[in-house]
């Protein structure tokens, strides 16, 4: 009854918030659901007020700074002229025809360059909004541009990316974040293309239909003609390559040379190794953020209201992911959910590529999370997985790029915080646009898995 408790919830869930009901409501409703139809009615408050809310708290206190610097920096971005510059200097450029391979491309080289996939959707939100606008591409198709750079091949494909789903499999098998290159670049490449060719195709289709860019209120995209007058491209790229730079310069030259143990008296719980890729971030976005209000200091009309804005349009995007943080943690406490998990990690014992596929991607689906299906396969049958793979002549490189690429295919299904956040930041619904973001998360990066299990089968690691 457990098992049926969960998947009626889940369903439920995924098909509200498709319908567009806030998750700040289904999340603590489906979850209680759950536990009621599990049988365990008597936990229903301690699950609300003890787990729920730990684990919703908990994420707030790991992510809210990233948050408000973030939409803050998106904010100013957009309000300085910043974004309005790079998009006509990009459409001067590029011209009219590569307006979504540009919103990819600005996309994939900042979460590669190591900036949290959150951050880059509140920075190149309104540069894409410019965009689509300014080409009359439909404004539906926004989130599904920003999710192809952002959540596929940059964040489990390609060699060397510092996501935290690439960094997850390297304890389990020895490995690097370069693990299997060849077949890691292959995955990305079916991805961008595919994605690339599949958007363009849905935009042509629809412009021809007569669809243009949409009416969409209350975007705040309209800005002050004389601070786009007076800003280059050049000078709009800055606090973009400010963030990228400081970040990585922080994360690999600073902070590993400062010995942090003057900080272990006062704060015992703090672990500066796991801490400082967050300091960094956040070093960067607020170093940006400052260079845009200094710099552009005369010619703000009304900084207060942009600042304010910015910090406001944090609000909505971190509380609906930290929602769906605690309806996990309630889904993971229910007892059908370790038969679920046990089932899962069983299947295709015989073939350990093909068992930690679908084992990564189901639990990926399940938690609404890419980093939290893989943490749960790989902490279950981590060292299992290893030992097959020895026995097997298979490369432990190609697991940990199977793992890789596992996590990122069912973890954006309706019901994950990143997909909520992301269509909370660009204000469209799941209707108006999850179909193109299901092709782009889903459906292609399933392809490119296949692709690599099969290959990684007959040919190996390369």
């Amino acid at each position: 009854m457990s098992i049926l408790a969960i998947l009626i919830s889940l369903g439920l869930l995924m098909f509200l918030a498709y319908r567009g009901i806030t998750v700040l409501l289904l999340a603590p409703l489906m979850a209680a659901l759950a536990v009621v139809l599990s049988g365990d009615a008597g936990t229903l408050l301690p699950s609300y007020t003890v787990t729920f809310m730990s684990q919703l708290g908990g994420y707030l206190a790991k992510f809210f700074p990233l948050f408000i610097l973030g939409a803050l920096f998106g904010q100013l971005m957009a309000d300085s002229g910043a974004a309005h510059a790079i998009s006509e200097g990009l459409v001067k450029r590029l011209g009219t025809r590569h307006v979504i391979l540009t919103v990819v491309l600005a996309c994939a080289i900042l979460t590669y360059g190591g900036v949290s996939l959150f951050v880059v959707a509140f920075a190149i939100y309104p540069i894409g909004a410019q965009l689509f606008q300014r080409t009359d591409t439909p404004k539906r198709l926004l989130p599904a541009a920003i999710a192809l750079g952002s959540f596929t091949f940059t964040m489990t494909a390609l060699p060397g990316t510092p996501a935290i789903q690439n960094a997850i499999p390297i304890p389990y098998f020895q490995t690097n974040s370069f693990a299997a290159p060849g077949l890691g670049i292959i995955a990305g490449l079916m991805m961008l293309g595919l994605g690339t060719w599949w958007l363009k195709g849905r935009a042509s289709k629809a412009q021809a239909q007569g669809e243009n860019y949409g009416v969409h209120q209350n975007e705040g995209l309209e800005k002050d003609s004389s601070l786009v007058a007076t800003m280059s491209m050049t000078a709009a790229l800055v606090p973009l390559i400010m963030v990228i730079g400081l970040n990585a310069l922080l994360t690999y030259l600073v902070f590993p040379r400062i010995d942090f143990s003057y900080l272990a008296e006062s704060f015992p719980e703090l672990n500066p190794a796991g801490a400082t890729g967050m300091w960094s971030i956040l070093i960067a976005l607020a170093t940006a953020s400052a260079w845009l209000m200094i710099s552009r200091w005369k010619q703000w009309s009304d900084l207060k209201t942009t600042v304010n804005n910015g910090c406001f349009g944090a609000m909505l995007p971190v509380f609906n992911t930290a929602s769906e943080v605690g309806y996990g943690a309630v889904i993971a406490s229910l007892a059908g959910f370790a038969i679920v998990k046990d089932a899962v990690l069983g299947l295709y014992p015989s073939n350990p590529l093909i068992s930690e596929a679908v084992a990564v991607n189901v639990l990926a689906g399940i938690t609404g999370s890419s980093s939290g299906g893989m943490s749960i396969a790989l902490s279950t049958l981590g060292s299992t997985y290893m030992e097959m793979a020895v026995k097997s002549g298979i490369d432990p490189e190609l697991m940990h790029r199977v793992a890789a690429l596992a996590a990122g295919s069912m973890d954006t299904l309706p019901h994950s915080g990143a997909v909520i956040t992301l269509l909370a930041i660009c204000k469209l619904t799941h209707r108006q646009s999850y179909g193109q973001m299901f092709m782009m998360t889903v459906a292609f990066p399933m392809l490119a898995l296949i692709t690599v299990v099969t290959l990684g089968s007959l040919v190996g690691s390369f």
